[in-house]
């Protein structure tokens, strides 16, 4: 079985930064591709970014392109989100999740998930 505990989420100024942290455990970190996913009130959860198993390749949201960098540490079973630039529309609830497969952006391809931690940026 597979954990992954998120943390880093606060109340945050609209044109700041945080930086989300995801630490896992339970198998191998290497062996997976891992995944932010975001879920604001009343909508769909959805994608904002991905890198592989060694961290060569990342995917992003075009939403967050250019704002958001995703990254790795495969010695401390961390993944991490550095936001910047944060908008009010970036709040939400983050979650990380892990998969077996190419970066991609279908959350039906990640199994394992975690509880989220909450995101909110005030105007």
């Amino acid at each position: 079985q597979v954990q992954l505990v998120e943390s880093g989420g606060r109340l945050v100024q609209a044109g700041g930064s945080l930086r989300l942290s995801c630490v896992v455990s339970g198998r191998p970190f290497s062996s997976y591709t891992m995944g932010w996913f975001r879920q604001a009130p009343g909508k769909e959860r959805e994608f904002v970014a991905a890198v592989s198993r060694n961290g060569d390749i990342t995917v992003y949201a075009d939403s967050v392109k250019g704002r958001f960098t995703i990254s790795r540490d495969n010695a401390k079973n961390t993944v991490f989100l550095q936001m910047n630039s944060l908008k009010p529309e970036d709040t939400a609830v983050y979650y990380c999740a892990a998969s077996s497969n190419w970066p991609n952006k279908s959350r039906a391809t990640y199994e394992y998930w975690g509880q989220g931690t909450q995101v909110t940026v005030s105007s």
